[in-house]
Protein backbone atom coordinates (compact mmCIF):
# COMPACT_ATOMS: atom_id res chain seq x y z
CA UNK A 1 0.00 0.00 0.00
CA UNK A 2 1.29 3.46 -0.95
CA UNK A 3 1.17 5.54 2.22
CA UNK A 4 1.76 8.79 0.36
CA UNK A 5 -1.86 9.17 -0.76
CA UNK A 6 -4.81 10.49 1.25
CA UNK A 7 -6.25 7.06 1.93
CA UNK A 8 -6.94 4.99 5.00
CA UNK A 9 -9.57 4.21 7.58
CA UNK A 10 -11.61 7.01 9.08
CA UNK A 11 -10.66 7.99 12.64
CA UNK A 12 -13.73 7.41 14.82
CA UNK A 13 -14.93 9.65 17.60
CA UNK A 14 -14.09 7.04 20.22
CA UNK A 15 -16.69 6.16 22.81
CA UNK A 16 -16.04 3.70 25.63
CA UNK A 17 -18.67 1.38 27.05
CA UNK A 18 -18.56 -0.38 30.46
CA UNK A 19 -19.54 -3.62 28.69
CA UNK A 20 -16.59 -3.54 26.28
CA UNK A 21 -14.39 -6.64 25.96
CA UNK A 22 -10.62 -6.82 25.48
CA UNK A 23 -11.30 -7.27 21.76
CA UNK A 24 -13.31 -4.06 21.75
CA UNK A 25 -10.52 -2.25 23.57
CA UNK A 26 -7.88 -3.47 21.13
CA UNK A 27 -10.08 -2.32 18.25
CA UNK A 28 -10.22 1.10 19.91
CA UNK A 29 -6.43 1.16 20.08
CA UNK A 30 -6.08 -0.01 16.47
CA UNK A 31 -8.45 2.66 15.19
CA UNK A 32 -6.66 5.51 16.99
CA UNK A 33 -3.12 6.80 16.54
CA UNK A 34 0.40 6.95 17.96
CA UNK A 35 1.45 3.98 20.10
CA UNK A 36 -2.15 3.11 20.90
CA UNK A 37 -2.59 2.27 17.23
CA UNK A 38 0.71 0.37 17.22
CA UNK A 39 -0.43 -1.67 20.21
CA UNK A 40 -3.73 -2.52 18.51
CA UNK A 41 -1.96 -3.53 15.32
CA UNK A 42 0.59 -5.59 17.28
CA UNK A 43 -2.21 -7.52 19.01
CA UNK A 44 -3.82 -8.29 15.66
CA UNK A 45 -0.47 -9.32 14.18
CA UNK A 46 0.12 -11.70 17.09
CA UNK A 47 -3.29 -13.25 16.40
CA UNK A 48 -2.33 -13.59 12.73
CA UNK A 49 0.90 -15.37 13.67
CA UNK A 50 -1.12 -17.86 15.70
CA UNK A 51 -3.78 -18.33 13.01
CA UNK A 52 -1.13 -19.04 10.37
CA UNK A 53 0.58 -21.57 12.66
CA UNK A 54 3.86 -19.67 12.61
CA UNK A 55 6.66 -20.93 14.82
CA UNK A 56 6.70 -18.24 17.51
CA UNK A 57 9.67 -17.19 19.59
CA UNK A 58 9.23 -15.06 22.72
CA UNK A 59 12.22 -12.97 23.76
CA UNK A 60 12.26 -11.43 27.24
CA UNK A 61 14.96 -9.04 28.36
CA UNK A 62 15.50 -7.54 31.79
CA UNK A 63 13.73 -9.04 34.80
CA UNK A 64 10.02 -9.49 34.12
CA UNK A 65 9.41 -12.56 36.28
CA UNK A 66 9.91 -10.81 39.65
CA UNK A 67 6.68 -8.90 38.95
CA UNK A 68 4.80 -12.13 38.23
CA UNK A 69 4.88 -12.14 34.44
CA UNK A 70 6.15 -15.70 34.39
CA UNK A 71 2.52 -16.68 34.87
CA UNK A 72 1.61 -14.97 31.60
CA UNK A 73 4.43 -16.75 29.78
CA UNK A 74 3.27 -20.04 31.31
CA UNK A 75 -0.21 -19.50 29.89
CA UNK A 76 1.19 -18.78 26.42
CA UNK A 77 3.22 -22.00 26.54
CA UNK A 78 0.23 -24.07 27.61
CA UNK A 79 -1.99 -22.54 24.91
CA UNK A 80 0.60 -23.31 22.24
CA UNK A 81 1.14 -19.60 21.50
CA UNK A 82 4.91 -19.71 22.20
CA UNK A 83 7.16 -22.39 20.72
CA UNK A 84 10.62 -21.33 21.92
CA UNK A 85 12.01 -18.69 24.24
CA UNK A 86 15.15 -16.58 24.54
CA UNK A 87 15.50 -14.77 27.84
CA UNK A 88 17.91 -13.56 30.50
CA UNK A 89 19.28 -15.63 33.34
CA UNK A 90 17.53 -13.25 35.74
CA UNK A 91 14.10 -14.21 34.43
CA UNK A 92 14.81 -17.92 34.90
CA UNK A 93 16.49 -17.55 38.30
CA UNK A 94 13.80 -15.33 39.82
CA UNK A 95 10.96 -17.37 38.31
CA UNK A 96 12.12 -20.34 40.33
CA UNK A 97 11.38 -18.44 43.57
CA UNK A 98 7.67 -18.89 42.91
CA UNK A 99 7.98 -22.61 42.23
CA UNK A 100 9.79 -23.17 45.53
CA UNK A 101 7.56 -20.85 47.55
CA UNK A 102 10.32 -18.34 48.36
CA UNK A 103 9.11 -14.88 49.42
CA UNK A 104 8.85 -12.05 46.89
CA UNK A 105 6.91 -8.94 47.91
CA UNK A 106 5.64 -5.67 46.51
CA UNK A 107 7.78 -2.90 47.98
CA UNK A 108 8.58 0.66 46.98
CA UNK A 109 11.04 2.46 44.73
CA UNK A 110 11.04 5.56 46.95
CA UNK A 111 13.28 4.19 49.70
CA UNK A 112 16.66 4.47 51.39
CA UNK A 113 18.64 1.55 49.98
CA UNK A 114 21.14 1.80 52.82
CA UNK A 115 18.33 0.84 55.20
CA UNK A 116 17.14 -1.93 52.90
CA UNK A 117 20.66 -3.33 52.88
CA UNK A 118 20.74 -3.30 56.68
CA UNK A 119 17.41 -5.15 56.69
CA UNK A 120 18.71 -7.72 54.18
CA UNK A 121 16.15 -6.73 51.55
CA UNK A 122 17.18 -6.77 47.89
CA UNK A 123 15.27 -4.38 45.63
CA UNK A 124 14.33 -4.68 41.96
CA UNK A 125 12.65 -1.31 41.37
CA UNK A 126 9.53 -1.72 43.58
CA UNK A 127 9.88 -5.45 44.24
CA UNK A 128 11.47 -6.75 47.46
CA UNK A 129 13.33 -10.04 47.78
CA UNK A 130 14.74 -11.34 51.05
CA UNK A 131 18.50 -11.92 51.00
CA UNK A 132 18.65 -15.09 53.09
CA UNK A 133 15.11 -16.54 52.89
CA UNK A 134 14.94 -16.12 49.10
CA UNK A 135 18.26 -15.51 47.37
CA UNK A 136 20.43 -17.75 49.52
CA UNK A 137 17.78 -20.45 49.51
CA UNK A 138 17.53 -20.22 45.73
CA UNK A 139 21.30 -20.37 45.45
CA UNK A 140 21.35 -23.63 47.38
CA UNK A 141 18.64 -25.04 45.12
CA UNK A 142 20.56 -24.16 41.95
CA UNK A 143 23.84 -25.45 43.35
CA UNK A 144 22.23 -28.76 44.28
CA UNK A 145 20.56 -29.06 40.89
CA UNK A 146 23.79 -28.81 38.91
CA UNK A 147 26.38 -30.22 41.28
CA UNK A 148 26.69 -33.42 39.25
CA UNK A 149 25.10 -32.42 35.94
CA UNK A 150 26.70 -31.46 32.62
CA UNK A 151 30.19 -32.11 33.95
CA UNK A 152 32.97 -32.43 31.36
CA UNK A 153 30.57 -32.62 28.42
CA UNK A 154 29.13 -29.93 26.14
CA UNK A 155 25.65 -28.63 26.92
CA UNK A 156 23.35 -25.86 25.73
CA UNK A 157 21.32 -23.45 27.82
CA UNK A 158 18.20 -25.15 26.44
CA UNK A 159 19.38 -28.37 28.07
CA UNK A 160 20.22 -26.43 31.25
CA UNK A 161 16.72 -24.93 31.48
CA UNK A 162 15.04 -28.20 30.54
CA UNK A 163 16.75 -29.97 33.43
CA UNK A 164 15.91 -27.11 35.78
CA UNK A 165 12.26 -27.38 34.75
CA UNK A 166 12.31 -31.13 35.27
CA UNK A 167 13.82 -30.91 38.75
CA UNK A 168 11.53 -28.06 39.82
CA UNK A 169 8.52 -30.04 38.60
CA UNK A 170 9.59 -33.07 40.60
CA UNK A 171 10.76 -31.39 43.82
CA UNK A 172 9.43 -27.84 44.14
CA UNK A 173 6.49 -26.97 46.40
CA UNK A 174 4.54 -25.17 43.69
CA UNK A 175 5.74 -26.40 40.26
CA UNK A 176 2.58 -25.01 38.68
CA UNK A 177 3.89 -21.51 39.43
CA UNK A 178 6.74 -21.59 36.95
CA UNK A 179 6.97 -21.14 33.21
CA UNK A 180 10.21 -23.15 33.32
CA UNK A 181 8.34 -26.25 34.49
CA UNK A 182 5.70 -25.65 31.79
CA UNK A 183 8.45 -25.30 29.20
CA UNK A 184 9.76 -28.68 30.34
CA UNK A 185 6.30 -30.27 30.18
CA UNK A 186 5.52 -28.84 26.72
CA UNK A 187 9.03 -29.29 25.27
CA UNK A 188 9.56 -25.56 24.71
CA UNK A 189 13.29 -24.78 24.40
CA UNK A 190 14.39 -21.94 26.68
CA UNK A 191 17.73 -20.34 25.78
CA UNK A 192 19.76 -17.96 27.96
CA UNK A 193 22.32 -16.44 25.61
CA UNK A 194 24.07 -14.44 28.35
CA UNK A 195 23.87 -17.03 31.10
CA UNK A 196 27.28 -15.93 32.38
CA UNK A 197 25.66 -12.63 33.31
CA UNK A 198 23.30 -14.10 35.91
CA UNK A 199 23.03 -15.78 39.29
CA UNK A 200 22.56 -19.11 37.53
CA UNK A 201 26.19 -19.04 36.40
CA UNK A 202 27.40 -17.50 39.66
CA UNK A 203 26.13 -20.58 41.46
CA UNK A 204 28.25 -22.86 39.29
CA UNK A 205 31.33 -21.11 40.69
CA UNK A 206 31.25 -23.16 43.90
CA UNK A 207 31.53 -26.32 41.83
CA UNK A 208 34.13 -24.93 39.42
CA UNK A 209 36.37 -24.13 42.39
CA UNK A 210 36.30 -27.87 43.06
CA UNK A 211 37.64 -28.44 39.54
CA UNK A 212 34.27 -29.37 38.04
CA UNK A 213 34.18 -28.09 34.48
CA UNK A 214 31.12 -26.78 32.63
CA UNK A 215 31.42 -26.58 28.84
CA UNK A 216 28.68 -24.44 27.34
CA UNK A 217 28.30 -25.29 23.64
CA UNK A 218 27.20 -21.81 22.56
CA UNK A 219 27.88 -22.51 18.89
CA UNK A 220 25.56 -25.51 18.86
CA UNK A 221 22.77 -23.47 20.36
CA UNK A 222 22.99 -20.69 17.78
CA UNK A 223 22.82 -23.40 15.09
CA UNK A 224 19.80 -24.95 16.82
CA UNK A 225 18.07 -21.57 16.85
CA UNK A 226 18.76 -21.06 13.14
CA UNK A 227 17.60 -24.62 12.48
CA UNK A 228 14.25 -23.79 14.10
CA UNK A 229 13.81 -20.94 11.62
CA UNK A 230 15.08 -23.10 8.75
CA UNK A 231 12.59 -25.85 9.56
CA UNK A 232 9.58 -23.51 9.84
CA UNK A 233 7.19 -22.64 7.04
CA UNK A 234 6.45 -19.36 8.79
CA UNK A 235 8.26 -17.87 11.75
CA UNK A 236 7.79 -14.91 14.05
CA UNK A 237 9.12 -13.26 17.19
CA UNK A 238 7.39 -11.42 20.02
CA UNK A 239 10.05 -9.28 21.69
CA UNK A 240 9.76 -7.76 25.14
CA UNK A 241 12.54 -5.20 25.16
CA UNK A 242 15.75 -5.58 23.22
CA UNK A 243 19.26 -6.57 24.20
CA UNK A 244 20.80 -10.00 23.80
CA UNK A 245 17.50 -11.94 23.69
CA UNK A 246 16.24 -9.82 20.78
CA UNK A 247 19.40 -10.16 18.75
CA UNK A 248 19.75 -13.86 19.49
CA UNK A 249 16.40 -14.59 17.87
CA UNK A 250 16.93 -12.17 14.99
CA UNK A 251 20.45 -13.28 14.10
CA UNK A 252 19.06 -16.61 12.93
CA UNK A 253 18.46 -14.99 9.53
CA UNK A 254 22.04 -13.76 9.01
CA UNK A 255 23.43 -17.12 10.13
CA UNK A 256 21.34 -18.90 7.52
CA UNK A 257 21.89 -16.38 4.71
CA UNK A 258 25.18 -14.60 5.30
CA UNK A 259 27.15 -17.48 6.82
CA UNK A 260 25.53 -20.69 5.59
CA UNK A 261 24.31 -19.27 2.23
CA UNK A 262 20.79 -20.69 2.58
CA UNK A 263 18.86 -17.65 1.22
CA UNK A 264 16.14 -18.12 3.81
CA UNK A 265 15.33 -14.44 4.25
CA UNK A 266 14.73 -14.21 7.99
CA UNK A 267 11.57 -13.90 10.07
CA UNK A 268 8.11 -13.42 8.57
CA UNK A 269 6.81 -11.46 11.56
CA UNK A 270 8.28 -9.50 14.44
CA UNK A 271 6.52 -7.58 17.20
CA UNK A 272 8.67 -5.50 19.51
CA UNK A 273 7.59 -3.75 22.71
CA UNK A 274 10.26 -1.30 23.82
CA UNK A 275 10.89 2.09 25.34
CA UNK A 276 14.37 2.44 23.83
CA UNK A 277 15.45 4.76 21.03
CA UNK A 278 17.53 3.73 18.00
CA UNK A 279 19.24 7.09 17.51
CA UNK A 280 21.10 6.95 20.82
CA UNK A 281 22.44 3.42 20.38
CA UNK A 282 19.58 1.87 22.33
CA UNK A 283 16.95 -0.46 20.88
CA UNK A 284 19.87 -2.86 20.37
CA UNK A 285 21.01 -0.21 17.89
CA UNK A 286 18.38 -1.03 15.30
CA UNK A 287 14.76 -0.70 14.29
CA UNK A 288 12.99 -3.77 12.96
CA UNK A 289 12.97 -2.22 9.48
CA UNK A 290 16.75 -1.82 9.59
CA UNK A 291 16.95 -5.54 10.24
CA UNK A 292 15.95 -6.16 6.62
CA UNK A 293 19.37 -4.97 5.48
CA UNK A 294 20.85 -7.81 7.54
CA UNK A 295 18.40 -10.43 6.33
CA UNK A 296 16.73 -10.66 9.74
CA UNK A 297 13.23 -10.14 8.34
CA UNK A 298 11.52 -11.08 5.08
CA UNK A 299 9.90 -7.71 4.37
CA UNK A 300 10.82 -4.23 5.59
CA UNK A 301 7.28 -2.95 4.98
CA UNK A 302 4.99 -5.70 6.26
CA UNK A 303 4.68 -8.10 9.16
CA UNK A 304 6.44 -5.90 11.71
CA UNK A 305 5.15 -3.65 14.48
CA UNK A 306 7.11 -1.74 17.11
CA UNK A 307 5.19 -0.53 20.14
CA UNK A 308 7.03 2.15 22.10
CA UNK A 309 5.57 1.38 25.51
CA UNK A 310 6.25 -0.17 28.89
CA UNK A 311 6.08 -3.94 28.40
CA UNK A 312 4.43 -4.38 31.80
CA UNK A 313 1.47 -2.46 30.37
CA UNK A 314 1.39 -3.59 26.74
CA UNK A 315 2.27 -7.29 27.07
CA UNK A 316 -0.79 -8.32 29.15
CA UNK A 317 -3.07 -6.53 26.66
CA UNK A 318 -1.55 -8.40 23.73
CA UNK A 319 -1.81 -11.72 25.52
CA UNK A 320 -5.36 -11.26 26.78
CA UNK A 321 -6.42 -10.31 23.24
CA UNK A 322 -5.14 -13.55 21.68
CA UNK A 323 -6.43 -15.62 24.59
CA UNK A 324 -9.89 -14.19 23.92
CA UNK A 325 -10.04 -14.96 20.20
CA UNK A 326 -7.55 -17.71 19.33
CA UNK A 327 -8.08 -21.41 19.81
CA UNK A 328 -5.46 -23.42 21.66
CA UNK A 329 -2.78 -24.80 19.33
CA UNK A 330 -1.12 -28.16 19.52
CA UNK A 331 2.37 -27.67 21.01
CA UNK A 332 5.15 -27.98 18.43
CA UNK A 333 7.41 -29.63 21.06
CA UNK A 334 10.55 -28.23 19.46
CA UNK A 335 12.85 -29.33 22.28
CA UNK A 336 12.48 -32.97 21.29
CA UNK A 337 12.95 -32.05 17.62
CA UNK A 338 16.16 -30.03 18.00
CA UNK A 339 18.47 -32.89 17.00
CA UNK A 340 16.45 -33.52 13.84
CA UNK A 341 16.27 -29.84 12.93
CA UNK A 342 20.01 -29.50 13.48
CA UNK A 343 20.72 -32.53 11.29
CA UNK A 344 18.47 -31.25 8.49
CA UNK A 345 20.30 -27.93 8.39
CA UNK A 346 23.69 -29.64 8.58
CA UNK A 347 22.84 -32.13 5.82
CA UNK A 348 21.56 -29.42 3.49
CA UNK A 349 24.61 -27.27 4.12
CA UNK A 350 27.07 -30.01 3.28
CA UNK A 351 25.14 -31.08 0.20
CA UNK A 352 25.95 -27.73 -1.36
CA UNK A 353 27.71 -25.37 1.06
CA UNK A 354 28.07 -22.45 -1.35
CA UNK A 355 24.52 -22.13 -2.69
Amino acid sequence: MDHHEFRGKDIPHIELDPKMTIEDLVNVFASSGYNGRQLGEAAKLYAQMIEEDATICLTVSGAMTPVGFGGIIKTLIERGFVDWIVTTGANVYHEDHFAWGLPVKQGSFDVDDMKLYENEIVRIRDVYIKFSETLEEQDQIVQNMFENEFLDKPFTTAEFCNLMGKLSKEKAKHPERSFITSAYEYDVPVYISAIKDSSLALNLAVHRLQDKTYNLDFVREIIEQAAILYGSEKSGILELGGGVPKNTAQQTGPLLDQILKRSDGGQDYIIQITDARPDTGGLSGATLQEGKSWGKVQDAHNGMVTVYADATIAFPILVLYVLSNQKKREPKRLYKKLDGLYKKLSDDYFKNPET
